[in-house]
This record gives structure tokens, sequence and C-alpha cells, in this order.
């Protein structure tokens, strides 16, 4: 299958591999890309994980599985890479009652001990 992130290679070869725990991320990107698929599959567990520890309290994993499950998520776009730490995204979704949306986010993380956490996002129109 292709990979929900929308980079063109099969999920086997884009985002599985983290999503097992297999690999990290080797970037903020591809952990972007990562989550996008994690909701589009949806994987909740990989989704919380992949949170800053510190940050983890304001989510849960039920609600990340819920939010990925009841959604249709169509295509990741991303827009820019302002700087290492920071991804500007859509992603685009049908929602439970058919409607398209899209979420246009800019997103940070951090590196900690190798390895890369989304920390927050500000929405964006």
């Amino acid at each position: 299958m292709n990979c929900p992130c929308c980079s063109g290679k099969t999920y086997e070869d884009c985002c599985k591999p983290f999503h097992s725990g297999k690999k990290n991320a080797p970037t903020a990107e591809t952990l972007m890309r990562s989550r996008f698929s994690a909701f589009a599959i949806p994987n909740g567990i990989y989704l919380i994980e992949t949170t800053l520890p510190s940050k983890r309290k304001l989510h849960n994993t039920e609600d990340l599985q819920e939010w990925g499950e009841i959604n249709k998520w169509t295509k990741l776009e991303i827009v820019k890479t302002p700087n290492i730490n920071q991804v500007e995204f859509k992603a685009f979704y049908t929602d439970e009652k058919g409607k398209p949306q899209v979420h246009h986010e800019l997103s940070t993380f951090r590196k900690v001990n190798e390895r890369w956490y989304y920390v927050a996002g500000k929405f964006l129109e």
C-alpha cells in the first residue's frame, strides 16, 4: 500500500519502521509525516509516544485514536520547513459528517536524546 503521508513510497518503506519502533524519525519533517500516517491508520499509541513527554498530559491515547478513526485522512501537504524544528503542513481529511476539511498548522518539534518529538502546533488559516 502507498504510505498515507504522500511520500510516494510504500508504507513498508516509509512510515511503518517508525510505527513499529524499529527506527526513529531522523528529522522533524519525517516525524510529521509519520504522525499524519498514524492518524490515517490510526495508531494513537504512536501519536502519544512521539509527543514530548512533558506535553503528554495535554493529550490522551484514546482521543488521538478516536480522532484518527472518525476522520478519513486523504492527503498531507508539507508547505515549508522554516527551520530544523518546525514544519508547516496541511492535512486534508473528510470529517465524520462527510465534509472535506483542511487542518493547516505550524508544528514545533524538539530533538531529545537523538529522538524527535512533537511539542505543539499553531493553527493557521
